[in-house]
């Protein structure tokens, strides 16, 4: 299985950067990507059109959906912010620390672009596609 992070889903959704958006289109049609609630709620968050939240929202509610949080995965995420900033490594935003531990926590390779992922992922065991 495979998350795709928000950053990965605005590429797709713009046509933009083909090394992204190709990785993204290739999962989907190999029936892998998941979506999990945080990014879900990232992505509808940004789309302004009606008629675009409404097709941006029918395709990721047909993905297997996965609750990222809860208080042992808040728990572990603390642990891995803690980890990651002894090691000199500072993630710029909270929930990438929550989508990476519950990527790795789970086993579920990660579509990105986003340089924060890149520098936590030898840390914690994600493993980035």
């Amino acid at each position: 299985m495979v998350m795709v992070d928000t950053s990965a889903w605005i590429e797709y959704f713009r046509g933009g950067l083909p090394r992204v958006a190709d990785k993204v289109e290739l999962c989907l049609e190999q029936d892998l990507v998941g979506i999990g609630d945080l990014v879900y709620c990232e992505v509808m968050q940004g789309i302004r059109s009606p008629r675009q939240r409404r097709e941006v929202s029918g395709l990721l509610l047909s993905l297997p959906q996965f609750s990222m949080v809860g208080f042992r995965m808040a728990d572990k995420s603390a642990a891995n912010y803690r980890l990651l900033r002894s090691r000199g490594v500072t993630v710029r935003k909270t929930i990438d620390v929550l989508i990476g531990t519950f990527c790795s926590e789970h086993n579920m390779r990660l579509i990105h672009h986003d340089s924060d992922f890149d520098l936590m992922a030898k840390h914690i065991g994600l493993e980035v596609v």
